[in-house]
């Protein structure tokens, strides 16, 4: 197991929504396909079937880790979406 399926595990897991390393988590995105464009501290990814626009930004207390509420977002897309199942590349 790689360590982003390890990540996308725990993001899916929903345990840990607040000890989610930020990089990492912007890595699985571009992997899963989502075209990123960085804004000054915003990570913007679209992917061109997904109707969302994802808006990430470093938390203000952890730089390393991402935004908890952020995380729930991208939880919602990936399951809405079906994205990062077996057939996505990981």
């Amino acid at each position: 197991m790689t360590q982003l399926e390890k990540l996308l595990a725990k993001l899916l897991s929903g345990n840990s929504d607040a000890n989610i390393p930020f990089i990492p988590l912007c890595q699985l995105l571009d992997r899963l396909g989502f075209e990123q464009r960085i804004n000054g501290s915003h990570h913007i990814f679209t992917k061109e079937a997904v109707e969302e626009i994802l808006n990430l930004q470093p938390s203000k207390k952890d730089k390393a880790k991402a935004k908890p509420y952020q995380v729930r977002q991208i939880r919602t897309v990936i399951l809405k979406y079906n994205l990062g199942n077996q057939d996505d590349a990981l």
